[in-house]
C-alpha cells in the first residue's frame, strides 16, 4: 500500500509528529484484533488528515467508511467547538470496538457514528459540509462524490483515499476496484466544481476544494 521506499517511508514517520496515546493503542489494537489492519489510516496519514482539518477548521464533517474510528478522531482534531462530524460504516462488528474509542476520547457527543448503506443514508443529510473525507468500496468512489459534490459548502474540501491503489493505477491490466479508482481519478480531473491536486502519500490521497456549483 505504501508507494514510497520503505526507508523513506519511516524516515518520514520519524520526522512527523507523534500520535496520541489513544491512536497509538487503536494502531496496535486494530493490528492484533481486527482483519485488513492496513485499512487504518496509521500515523503518517493520520497527521496529514489532522493537519488539514486544523487548516480548514470545520464546522461540519462528513466521513464515508469509518474502521476503527483512527481517521475519525484524527478529522476531529481540526472541528470548531461547536463542530460535529458524522462518520458512516457498513461493518456492524466494529460498532462496539468503535464506539468504545470514540467514548475514551470523550467525542461521542460529536462524533455522529451511522451504521449502514452511505449510499443510502448521505442522500438523507440535511447538513451542508465543510470537510469529505471518502474510504469505503472503492466501486462506488465516483458515487459518493456524485451525492456529497451539492452537500460541501463552496470552498469547502473532499478527499478521498486510496486513489493511487498500490500502484495499480497505472497497470494496463486491472481489476474492478481498480478501474472504478482510475474512473474516479478522470472523473475528479475532468469535474470543473473542483480544482484538485493528487498527493503521493501512502496510498494517495485525492484532495479537492469546491469552487463552483
Amino acid at each position: 500500500m505504501d508507494i514510497i521506499q520503505p526507508d523513506l517511508q519511516a524516515y518520514a514517520e520519524r520526522h512527523t509528529s507523534e500520535e496520541s496515546p489513544l491512536l497509538k493503542k487503536i494502531n496496535r489494537e486494530t493490528y492484533a484484533h481486527v482483519t485488513h489492519p492496513r485499512m487504518l489510516s496509521g500515523q503518517l496519514q493520520g497527521r496529514v488528515l489532522s493537519m488539514i482539518s486544523c487548516m480548514i477548521r470545520p464546522r461540519r464533517i462528513l466521513e464515508i467508511g469509518t474502521y476503527t474510528g483512527y481517521s475519525a478522531l484524527c478529522l476531529s482534531e481540526g472541528l470548531q467547538d461547536s463542530g460535529k462530524l458524522i462518520t458512516i460504516d457498513i461493518n456492524e462488528e466494529l460498532h462496539d470496538r468503535t464506539t468504545g474509542y470514540f467514548r475514551e476520547a470523550n467525542l461521542q457527543h460529536r462524533i455522529d457514528y451511522r451504521m449502514g448503506d452511505a449510499t443510502l443514508i448521505v442522500p438523507q443529510l440535511k447538513d451542508k459540509f465543510d470537510l469529505v473525507f471518502i474510504d469505503a468500496d472503492k466501486e462506488n468512489y465516483a458515487h459518493y462524490f456524485d451525492l456529497v459534490i451539492d452537500r460541501v459548502n463552496l470552498n469547502g474540501f473532499i478527499m478521498a483515499d486510496n486513489v493511487l491503489w498500490s500502484g495499480k493505477v497505472l497497470e494496463a491490466e486491472t481489476d474492478k476496484d481498480t478501474r472504478a479508482i482510475v474512473e474516479f481519478n478522470a472523473k475528479v480531473q475532468r469535474d470543473k466544481r473542483v480544482e484538485n491536486v493528487l498527493l503521493p502519500v501512502r496510498d494517495g490521497i485525492m484532495l479537492m476544494r469546491k469552487v463552483g456549483e
